[in-house]
């Protein structure tokens, strides 16, 4: 008897999650294994409560537009799954897999999105039932491990330092100025923060702060008073994670214990105030760095759906606790491969920036911009109706 599938987003959104889950489900359809196509309504949660939908008999068009929808479509979230396996929760899943006959569930998300994928296939294993469960690898953050890099870095790269560089060209307007500090995401790794040092200046931020360098306050204020007076403004690239700002985490956790890092540019910026008295703006960029669908580059669009199609083939060729990771074979010309890796050795990992990847405290190597720049090359075409761009609707039909 043919089984279903079922597909669930988790974490946080990038512009191209919903790619994986086009390829996903074109991959789906082309097998005649597979029996319905569901999705699960705010990730894991939809599986706990039977809120899942029928993607099969969603339009076509519609399906064409999840390549240019920002957000998770299906709903995202934050839930942790229980490490007792007697817990009343899997006797939910269960309920919801027999219900469905699902034997196949695709767990689309970052590191927390992997323990539930690993909790999810150690608990069916523990109940000796056929139920393959594989991830799909998707983060700005860019600290998965085991992945050269993941679905959604190079898009939010790709805003970053467009997004960057215009305010540097801004900030140049003025022959007195303000210290501009922009924040960026990444929380506990600079992947994306280093990003902008593709860049060049005049037109590139004059201090690049990572987490993955201590940072000395007194030496930060003393190079942005000099930088101040020789150039009469400066722009400053802050990473959200640098842990010198620990004390300004916003006490607001997850569930996964995760605080709340979004307000460390806007510190530092109002430090630099009170103790210079030099004009100072924060500005955060926020949501649009994984929400903005107009700088969605090629290469990431296109591995996300390959990763969407590879986790499908692999869920029905028995690999199981796996998730999908992208395998760079050349830079240039660049070329990539996919594998398999066991969830459990990503699952809660992060991966930061490696020594290797750093020239110094403010730059970075040739061979981290031979990494990134494949990364965020090719533009996307975008459907606009009547000067603004459309998203996929879907109908969300009750399974």
């Amino acid at each position: 008897m043919n089984k279903s599938l079922v597909y669930l987003q988790s974490g946080g959104p990038t512009s191209v999650i919903n790619s994986s889950l086009y390829g996903a489900i074109k991959e789906a359809k082309r097998n005649q294994n597979i029996d319905k196509i569901l999705g699960s309504l705010n990730g894991i949660e939809g599986l706990i409560s039977n809120d899942l939908i029928d993607l099969g008999k969603e339009e076509e068009e519609t399906i064409e537009l999840l390549k240019q929808t920002p957000g998770a479509i299906l709903g995202s979230s934050r839930y942790k799954l229980p490490s007792f396996y007697g817990d009343d929760v899997y006797k939910s899943i269960l309920n919801t897999i027999n219900k469905h006959n699902i034997g196949y569930i695709i767990v689309n998300g970052g590191n927390d999105s992997m323990d539930t994928c690993n909790k999810l296939s150690k608990f069916f294993a523990l109940n000796k039932l056929d139920v393959n469960v594989v991830g799909v690898p998707k983060t700005v953050d860019n600290d998965l491990a085991f992945t050269d890099h993941c679905n959604g870095f190079g898009s939010a790269a790709k805003y970053v330092i467009n997004t960057v560089k215009s305010i540097c060209v801004d900030a140049s307007c003025y022959k007195k100025g303000k210290v501009i500090v922009i924040e960026i995401m990444g929380r506990n790794a600079g992947w994306l923060t280093a990003s902008i040092d593709l860049l060049s200046f005049p037109y590139r931020p004059d201090l690049i702060y990572l987490p993955e360098v201590k940072l000395d306050l007194s030496s930060l204020l003393d190079e942005v008073n000099s930088l101040y007076r020789k150039k009469g403004y400066i722009v400053i690239a802050f990473s959200e994670g640098v842990s010198l700002f620990s004390s300004y985490k916003d006490e607001q956790v997850d569930s996964f214990g995760h605080n709340k890092l979004e307000g460390s540019g806007e510190q530092i910026a109002k430090l630099i105030h009170e103790k210079l008295s030099l004009p100072t703006r924060s500005i955060i960029l926020s949501i649009p760095q994984r929400a903005d669908p107009f700088l969605i580059s090629k290469v990431d669009q296109e591995e996300a759906i390959n990763c969407g199609k590879y986790a499908i083939m692999g869920a029905l060729n028995n690999e199981n606790g796996k998730m999908v990771a992208i395998n760079r074979i050349s830079s240039r010309p660049y070329k990539v491969g996919y594998e398999f890796v066991d969830v459990s050795k990503i699952a809660n990992v992060e991966k930061k920036i490696p020594s290797s990847f750093m020239k110094n405290s403010y730059e970075m190597s040739n061979d981290f911009k031979e990494y990134l720049t494949p990364l965020i090359e090719g533009e996307t075409p975008i459907k606009f109706k009547n000067g603004i761009f459309e998203i996929a609707s879907l109908k969300k039909i009750k399974a």
